[in-house]
């Protein structure tokens, strides 16, 4: 297809923004025969390839082999760990984001058929899309609908001084050639700690600053307990339920806090969660509120309040994660072809913070299901007393939790904290969304001596 827009496009369907999920959905229409513009400002792809999963995945994967490397007198004689940062940066530059640029995912769209256009698209009323590029604004007609995968970008806080320093966020430390001698990272949920650990590993001396009263808020009580635990043993200072007042930058960060007390670092990282961009993409002119911080949506993905206009991603609500953008892909592209089903089903929802240990979860936590107003019974079990774990030695830390609705005897939630605490959590997925009931799961055969068969013993224990 030509590259240079025409002042008018008519398509099937227009999707604007082309992270995991709208590349994917984008592509897989035009492959269905459907005319498919798609429409994004920055590279294709998306947060996830370029700045979030893959490349803080490559550094975790580094700084858990230096961890490994560590625990080698403990178990199996001597080994001396020499750091070199320059090996992470090389291959993030090189294998992950080919430098950042975003050719390959242009071409993989286009061999599958969809239109691309580079610029800013903004709804026109039901239907339409003005797309502002390098050239001047396309206007583009949707027969069928418009989908929305705007996505989000870092959300930060209005806190004197901050805006004026060179503070890094998620897109500014995956970039990172030369490591500073110390971290600062204010923010204690997943992002921040997955990479304040890795930091943290190759010798850089971190602090970690979270307002709330524990690192991952979101997860059970004793998952943020045991990552707590597992960062002090490593020498990561964590500061809890203190918020930041100031931040000033004069060849170095003085971060100033709520208590009185102030953190130094040469280097700040702000990952203080995420905004959607919903702000000024013309929801208006379809009738919805410009000012909403998610879009309400459909089963079927469908907009709520608006006219064959889908959403997905992010700026649902559903979770701000690649496997739920695409999972929403999946479900709006059956729609959009006619297909029937299944839609969307949020029950099992599933996530994993890649910490050591990681913390791998599904569904409701104890303290929401108690505010659902279900009758619940929970089960632990602690990793390091488990066979694989007395085994496994250092880096056993971790725990396994079962949360149940005992008037229906099934899982509605569950976490797995400890190594490979993501891929444990699989079967608990399963439980939950298949609705498999406790006294199936307690007579099942738990391999021997693995780590999911802590599992078991958190099912026993269910009271």
């Amino acid at each position: 297809m030509p590259d240079t827009p025409e002042a008018a496009l008519e398509a099937d369907v227009v999707v604007i923004g082309l992270g995991p999920g709208g590349e994917h959905l984008a592509a897989s229409l035009a492959r269905a025969g459907l005319s498919v513009v798609g429409v994004d400002r920055r590279l294709v792809g998306g947060e996830c390839p370029y700045f979030g999963c893959i490349p803080s995945k490559m550094m975790i994967r580094a700084a858990d082999a230096l961890a490994e490397g560590r625990r080698v007198p403990a178990l199996a004689g001597e080994a001396e760990v020499r750091p070199d940062w320059t090996t992470v940066a090389d291959r993030i530059r090189d294998e992950a984001t080919d430098d950042w640029d975003d050719k390959v995912a242009v071409e993989r769209l286009e061999k599958a058929g969809a239109r691309f256009l580079r610029g800013t698209g903004r709804l026109d009323g039901p239907r339409r899309v003005v797309v502002t590029t390098a050239d001047g604004e396309v206007t583009v007609a949707a027969s069928r609908g418009v989908v929305l995968n705007t996505g989000t970008e870092p959300a930060v806080p209005p806190i004197p001084g901050l805006a004026g320093t060179p503070y890094w966020t998620n897109r500014d430390i995956v970039r990172v050639r030369d490591l500073p001698a110390s971290l600062a990272v204010l923010g204690g949920g997943a992002i921040g700690c997955e990479l304040a650990q890795a930091f943290a590993r190759f010798g850089v001396e971190v602090t970690v600053i979270e307002a709330l009263d524990r690192i991952l808020g979101p997860e059970e009580p004793e998952a943020s307990a045991v990552v707590h635990k597992a960062f002090e043993a490593e020498g990561i200072t964590v500061r809890t339920g203190v918020g930041v007042t100031a931040v000033s930058h004069e060849g170095a960060f003085s971060i100033g806090l709520a208590d009185g007390t102030s953190v130094g670092a040469d280097a700040l990282l702000v990952a203080a969660g995420r905004r959607t961009n919903l702000g000024d993409i013309g929801l208006d002119t379809v009738g919805l509120d410009p000012a909403a911080r998610t879009l309400a949506v459909t089963k079927k993905m469908r907009v709520k309040g608006a006219k064959r206009l889908w959403a997905i991603g992010d700026i649902t609500g559903k979770g701000a994660f690649t496997h739920m953008s695409m999972y929403q892909a999946n479900v709006a592209i059956r729609d959009l072809t006619g297909e029937d089903g299944p839609w969307a089903d949020y029950r099992a929802v599933s996530r994993a913070t890649f910490t050591d240990p990681e913390v791998g979860s599904v569904g409701m936590t104890e303290d929401q299901a108690r505010r659902a107003g279900i009758r619940v019974g929970v089960g632990t079990a602690a990793l390091p007393e488990s066979s694989r774990g007395w085994l496994h030695k250092v880096g056993n830390d971790g725990v396994v939790k079962v949360v149940v609705d005992l008037d229906r005897d099934v899982l509605v939630g569950a976490t797995a904290v400890g190594p490979s605490g993501g891929e444990i959590i699989g079967m608990l997925v399963t439980a939950v969304h298949a609705e498999v009931p406790l006294a199936t799961l307690r007579g099942m055969h738990f391999a021997y001596p693995t780590f999911h068969r802590a599992i078991e013993t958190a099912l026993s224990a269910v009271s």
